[in-house]
């Protein structure tokens, strides 16, 4: 029996639920006593961050757990606090469950955007309704297995393209002479130019530490300002008002939940912004993620493009 298919077979020396997590599917498999099998994406840890692999068991359930960064994570954040207390802001999310191996759990997250990434500290995400569903049916003791294999049978096989034979067909002598010249060559499409870059309004008010540090540092400005451009230029040219309503407030729901992250991830006390590491840790926390803001909103508002009539299109 391989590596992948013992995973999914420990829950026959056992009468309980177990659980295996494929870091090539990036997948979560809780078997029950029946045999029958569940699955959820979950976030691995990110490049250069080992990942263990092998037998361990739960050890610990926590319900609104604290987070407490590890000394390796504070070493390369200095902003980050000792400990987060359960809220939204909390990166272990309400549920977390204790493994054999120091500071890793699978738990849930403020960061729904990341799971089926490699986005953790080592860790294994789970989205805040699978791991409420996972924290309810294992228990303390449950066993669990990390494996680098695939337990979903990998990706779907696509179709083959098979040759076709070719058919010999008659030309006419006076199309066979005739001269042939190479066509034109085809011309691209004009690139659209980016979007201006559109200042926050509320810069001339805002006093929290980390909008505070966006608005005043130009290079995040421009990160944030572009992403505000890109926004507003597509909610432009959205013609239906019930659709361009429709939009904007995905849009700003989005944009409330990256502020939500970045205040768990570039955490700063007020007041200790003059602090010249404390500040330079904060701010390369944010140029991150405000460059993965913009590609976000790309995304994002192409996404919704695909769903709303736009001005000038059917």
């Amino acid at each position: 029996m391989s590596g992948a298919e013992d995973a999914l077979a420990m829950d026959a020396a056992s009468n309980g639920p177990s659980i295996a997590i494929s870091l090539a599917d990036r997948r979560l498999y809780m078997t029950g006593p029946d045999g029958g099998t569940r699955s959820f994406p979950v976030a691995i840890g990110r490049p250069g961050v080992p990942i263990p692999v092998g037998d361990s068991s739960i050890r610990r359930k926590r319900r609104d757990p604290t987070w407490r960064p590890t000394a390796n994570q504070r070493r390369d954040n200095p902003a980050l606090p000792r400990a987060i207390p359960p809220g939204p802001h909390n990166p272990l999310g309400k549920f977390a469950l204790d493994l054999g191996w120091p500071a890793i759990a699978i738990h849930g997250t403020n960061d729904p955007e990341s799971i089926g990434t490699r986005a953790s500290g080592g860790c294994f995400r789970m989205l805040p309704e699978d791991i409420e569903t996972v924290f309810a049916l294992a228990e303390v003791g449950t066993p669990v297995r990390v494996v680098r294999d695939s337990l979903g049978g990998g990706a779907p096989e696509l179709p083959v393209s098979r040759p076709v034979k070719a058919v010999p067909v008659a030309v006419p002598a006076a199309v066979k002479a005739a001269p042939t010249s190479p066509p034109p060559p085809a011309s691209p499409p004009p690139e659209e130019p980016p979007p201006a870059p559109v200042a926050d309004p509320r810069c001339g008010t805002v006093t929290a530490p980390l909008r505070r540090m966006i608005c005043d540092v130009p290079a995040l400005a421009l990160l944030d300002g572009r992403a505000r451009g890109t926004q507003e230029r597509f909610l432009a040219g959205i013609a239906d008002p019930a659709a361009h309503a429709a939009a904007a407030y995905e849009l700003i729901q989005d944009e409330r939940r990256f502020h939500e992250r970045i205040a768990a991830l570039c955490w700063i006390r007020s007041g200790t912004e003059g602090d010249p590491a404390l500040a330079a840790a904060a701010q390369s926390c944010l140029t991150t993620a405000l460059d993965r803001r913009l590609s976000d909103v790309a995304e994002r508002t192409a996404a919704l493009r695909g769903g709303t009539r736009i001005a000038g299109r059917p």
